[in-house]
């Protein structure tokens, strides 16, 4: 296959020598002015393997025209030669400062300006090449992550949901948590940006709570699924749930992706930890019980009381949100309920929309 260089000189003679000197190695194409030179880029664009350019030109000099492949992004794929008989050193500043490969002098020697020309040609066409290699095969990989991820997705969502229905619990309870923790995080974001929560880590936090009772695959059927109220007995036994969750993460995860491994481990061993220490396991008090879990502590706590359960029927989301705010289910972070305050109508449409 040929390749295309562009010629381009106002000097007719010297385009006709140029022309005679590579025609037998390339397909030249020449430009009587930088006007013209750019038109021509124009059309050719990446195409072209090498640019010989004057400098001092009519409309548009040479400058010019290395400012036009500057700005188009041309440069970086095409090598230009400089063709001039301006040896200044002012000239070859500014030409290397944007980006001229090389400087030609008139008159020409034919043998060492080929040799030249293809030198630097073989170079970038190597260049374009590593290049597109590199950007093919980052796209491969983030395309092999995208599907890991989703992977990943569904087999954390299956994991969860065996969890609910093991428990009896509604089969969207885990989504209803995810979309709950969503909302109270944006909250978060917005209103206390002293926690230094970001949107990715917000997604990641969204996406751990759905393994928050993970730990609730250890616990025996005849506890688990009791319809009335457990005993001292039983409840202790229940509360162990935290302990195993964070030991199956522990098990389960890679440290391939320590933050993900960390908000999940957070949440499944601190979601019923409260505010004023009266939680468990840990009886963990105030900025000592991570932040994401404190998010997913409140939207489990929503999701349970205006949800049926085998033990209750569901409250109304009124009567949920004041329970919550006279402290009938435990003392939450007073940062956390602002976010609960601002998010009512969003929590009660999402809560519909996922029943």
């Amino acid at each position: 296959m040929r390749h295309t260089i562009l010629v381009v000189d106002d000097m007719e003679v010297n385009r006709e020598i140029l022309h005679t000197i590579f025609e037998q190695e390339y397909d030249v194409c020449v430009a009587e002015d930088g006007r013209e030179a750019i038109e021509v880029i124009k059309e050719k664009g990446d195409d072209l393997s090498a640019i010989l350019l004057d400098i001092v030109m009519p409309h548009v000099d040479g400058f010019g025209v290395l400012e036009f492949m500057r700005e188009h992004g041309y440069m970086s794929s095409i090598p230009v030669l400089f063709i001039t008989s301006d040896t200044s050193y002012e000239s070859k500043r500014r030409g290397y400062e944007m980006g001229v490969s090389d400087f030609i002098s008139k008159p020409f020697e034919p043998d060492i300006i080929i040799r030249r020309v293809q030198n630097l040609a073989d170079l970038y066409r190597h260049k374009n090449n590593l290049e597109e290699i590199v950007e093919q095969q980052t796209k491969e990989i983030l395309e092999k992550n995208e599907k890991l991820g989703a992977m990943n997705e569904r087999i954390i969502n299956t994991l969860g949901t065996i969890v609910e229905f093991r428990s009896v619990e509604s089969g969207n309870h885990i989504f209803r948590v995810r979309s709950f923790t969503e909302i109270l995080l944006r909250y978060l974001i917005w209103d206390f940006p002293e926690y230094g929560i970001t949107e990715d880590q917000a997604a990641i936090i969204s996406f751990a709570s759905v393994l928050h009772d993970v730990g609730k695959i250890s616990i025996p059927d005849s506890v688990l699924m009791k319809p009335g109220k457990l005993t001292d007995e039983e409840f202790e036994l229940m509360k162990t749930h935290t302990l195993r969750g964070a030991e199956v993460i522990e098990r389960v995860f890679s440290d391939e992706d320590p933050e993900f491994q960390r908000y999940c481990y957070e949440i499944a061993l601190n979601h019923h930890e409260k505010y004023d220490g009266r939680g468990y396991p840990n009886r963990l008090a105030g900025e000592e019980i991570p932040i994401s879990a404190q998010i997913v502590s409140l939207a489990d706590v929503y999701d349970a009381l205006t949800s049926e359960r085998v033990y209750k029927p569901p409250f109304s989301y009124d009567k949920a949100y004041e329970m919550i705010l006279n402290g009938e289910c435990g003392q939450f972070n007073p940062k956390v309920m602002e976010c609960f305050r601002k998010a009512k109508l969003e929590f009660e449409r999402k809560a519909e929309e996922l029943k």
